[in-house]
């Protein structure tokens, strides 16, 4: 089995995904911060724009996109913003959308509303 490590911030402890035998990709949690910072941006619409932007930008790093999700986790600390995530979710795939699902999961870090983590499969 080979393994290949996507970091862009070598100064965390984890990486931002690895690549097992080139197919399948484990994406580690993601937050979407103001780029550049570790400052969660004001609204609700603009982070989760930020947290689906970064997740699109682990994914390119494996020349992948949103549409080689096969599954996706939301973590939420207010499970009542699900309708208004998922109007804007939508908008960043253009086949069907993967499984999905959106839990509540109280406090996260650096007061973020959301956290996305999930696996994609490059088709060969």
């Amino acid at each position: 089995m080979s393994r290949e490590y996507f970091a862009r911030n070598p100064q965390y402890p984890f990486a931002d995904a690895v690549l097992i035998d080139g197919k399948t990709l484990y994406i580690s949690g993601r937050i979407g911060f103001v780029p550049g910072t570790t400052t969660i941006p004001d609204t609700m619409e603009e982070e989760a724009h930020a947290v689906l932007r970064d997740l699109q930008g682990v994914l390119a790093m494996a020349g992948m996109t949103m549409d080689d999700l096969v599954s996706l986790q939301v973590f939420s600390s207010d499970v009542s913003l699900w309708e208004s995530f998922n109007a804007i979710y939508r908008t960043y795939f253009t086949g069907p959308l993967p499984p999905r699902a959106f839990l509540g999961s109280g406090t996260l870090l650096f007061g973020a509303r959301f956290e996305l983590m999930g696996i994609a499969v490059k088709d060969n």
